[in-house]
């Protein structure tokens, strides 16, 4: 059955997509939170142990249960009430955020614990990405799937923006407000208010998701062998635009990302502080909300393939302009064009997913597109820390934007039907 058998009548204009604009609020929420305490766990962890190769394991962390969790996570989806699913790994997101909020309050948190409670954070995103994936489509005609990625993109980097922002902030001034600095034991009150906030974000983006109203047509429940859950892989295998996609922001981001090393570039190169880290952690959703919104309004109409790998090769060109600088200004903006390159790529990408995709596949294929996104952001981060422990931080940012701009090339020749898609529509 497709969407607009299953929604006879629905509205066409994203705004009156009540439910969407739920999915919306928990997902700016929610993202909120999530950047708040990425924040706080990459500046305590480097407090803690001023060591690149932790920052690393932080990512690694989050990473592994993702990877080990993705296929029968993509099944569940797929046979389940999405929502609910959502609201669930909100859910564990909030038990980590409780957890750290006390054990830094009580000040007898420590590497091990912010390992633990990453890879509690792991297995929550495991779930939460394909059941949000296989959400929004769900509840937006077809026709408007592309605007209404590129608003949902655009609205989460608004979360993206201001989460580190708001992050950083109360960690540098959270021991002033507290009183610890004056007592002398302000070591880890920053990071226990940071925590506190993201936990009350937390419960506001589960009640979003709980409000929403649809439900999708349950498919027959089957049993979880060996064919089901490797459907996912099957289907995205068989389709190149698809495989393209995907892979390639796979590379990109596993390369050319510096998410993990901005607190040792805030410190130790920009000579900043908390509040800057949040700044810079800030900067490309910045460019990526400019580029979404605008994206909403005038969706790519041709030469879609090209303006992928066009967007992904600025990216390359920004991490090797950020390596290059010691100042924060230059490093603000580039990172600001990082993100809004990065919005084109995600906007195109997710479209081309969603829309080759039949519903009763999107939360398997939704699961494999998961662990691509999480490999590029968490094993991408561990991937820069170990290479900034053995070439430093500037070189292995360096090494990761000339990597980024390989790939571009090497992709316009495995993946000619990508290069030459011209409509995101099939």
């Amino acid at each position: 059955m497709t969407i607009s058998e299953a929604m006879p009548g629905m509205p066409q204009r994203l705004r009156d997509q009540r439910d969407y604009l739920r999915l919306l609020a928990a997902r700016v929420t929610g993202g909120a939170a999530n950047q708040m305490l990425m924040v706080a766990l990459g500046w305590q962890m480097y407090d803690l142990t001023s060591s690149a190769w932790d920052l690393g394991l932080v990512g690694l962390a989050q990473f592994l249960p993702a990877l080990l969790l993705t296929l029968p996570a993509g099944h569940v989806v797929d046979q389940h009430d999405r929502r609910l699913l959502l609201a669930a790994s909100l859910g564990l997101q909030l038990m980590a955020a409780a957890c750290l909020t006390l054990s830094s309050i009580g000040a007898w948190v420590g590497p091990n614990m912010i390992l633990a409670l990453s890879i509690l954070l792991g297995c929550a995103r495991a779930l939460q990405m394909p059941s949000q994936q296989a959400l929004m489509p769900t509840l937006v005609p077809p026709t408007l799937l592309p605007r209404a990625v590129a608003a949902a993109s655009s609205t989460m980097q608004v979360s993206i923006i201001a989460g580190p922002a708001l992050g950083g902030a109360l960690y540098a001034l959270g021991p002033w407000a507290t009183g610890a600095a004056a007592r002398g034991d302000a070591a880890h009150w920053g990071a226990a208010i940071v925590y506190g906030v993201s936990l009350l974000l937390l419960v506001s983006a589960i009640a979003s998701v709980l409000t929403i109203r649809h439900r999708a047509v349950q498919p027959r429940r089957a049993a979880p062998d060996l064919a089901q859950l490797t459907a996912g892989i099957r289907f995205i295998w068989q389709r190149p635009v698809v495989l393209g996609a995907i892979s390639l922001d796979l590379f990109a981001v596993l390369l050319g990302g510096a998410t993990a090393l901005l607190p040792i570039f805030a410190k130790d190169i920009l000579h900043t502080g908390p509040e800057g880290l949040g700044l810079l952690r800030s900067a490309p959703a910045l460019g990526a909300v400019v580029v979404g919104v605008w994206l909403a309004r005038h969706p790519i109409a041709g030469r879609a393939g090209h303006w992928l790998l066009g967007a992904v090769a600025v990216f390359g060109l920004s991490m090797i302009a950020f390596a290059l600088t010691a100042s924060f200004m230059v490093a603000f903006a580039v990172l600001v064009v990082s993100g809004a390159a990065d919005m084109v790529s995600v906007v195109i990408r997710q479209s081309l997913v969603q829309l080759e995709t039949p519903d009763e596949m999107r939360g398997r294929v939704g699961a494999v597109n998961s662990v691509f996104i999480g490999a590029s952001n968490q094993l991408g981060e561990f991937e820069s820390g170990a290479t900034a422990a053995l070439l430093g931080p500037v070189g292995s940012v360096l090494l990761g934007g000339f990597g980024t701009l390989a790939v571009v090339a090497l992709w316009f020749k495995l993946f000619p039907v990508l290069a030459q898609r011209d409509r995101l529509m099939p």
